[in-house]
């Protein structure tokens, strides 16, 4: 049995297709326990847009894999695809284990995506999802053995908190071209 976490419609693709691949795939969106997974017992377990934090008696008994659509180490927690573009850190994605930290774990596979300053949030955003998506399809069912390396450096991490203090940048919400974006943003000298 394969475990799929989410809580996005935009992971439903790769939801389906691993559908097809194998024989026993289920989706949650909804907060797991350890007494869950006991009783349903998955041999792999994928986290892709996973709202809830992983509690650390599951991270410490279970391999999972987690799904982010920025380049680790650069842009952990929420609202990657914004916070590289105000950062001017690189834009990617990558497929990582996931350990007791924020998007801190290993990392399995990962590749730096282009993204066009006149793109908006919405286009960039759909456009690194379809490329993680891509990376997983491309390279499963090897991932798990494929030899995972740390993250190197520090990078930055985000939370939800600091969107808060950002989205009065956004005139035209997540049409907002990218260009538009950094430029409200860096003459607001925050």
């Amino acid at each position: 049995m394969i475990l799929f976490l989410t809580n996005n419609q935009i992971t439903k693709p790769l939801f389906d297709w691993l559908r097809e691949k194998e024989e026993n795939v289920i989706m949650i969106d909804y907060k797991i326990t350890m007494d869950f997974l006991n009783k349903i017992k998955p041999k792999l377990i994928i986290s892709y847009n996973y709202k809830f934090i992983i509690p650390k008696d599951i991270v410490s008994n279970y391999k999972i894999i987690n799904l982010h659509i920025s380049y680790l180490p650069f842009n952990k927690g929420a609202y990657p695809n914004i916070f590289s573009h105000i950062s001017n850190t690189p834009s990617g994605v990558t497929i990582h284990y996931i350990d007791e930290g924020i998007d801190s774990g290993d990392i399995i596979l990962q590749k730096k995506i282009k993204i066009n300053q006149t793109e908006t949030l919405s286009s960039s955003y759909i456009k690194l999802h379809h490329e993680i998506q891509r990376l997983f399809i491309e390279n499963y069912p090897r991932l798990l053995d494929i030899k995972p390396k740390p993250q190197e450096g520090e990078g930055s991490i985000n939370y939800m908190k600091d969107f808060e203090k950002i989205k009065q940048f956004l005139p035209k919400g997540y049409e907002t071209t990218i260009k538009t974006f950094k430029e409200l943003y860096e003459n607001s000298k925050l």
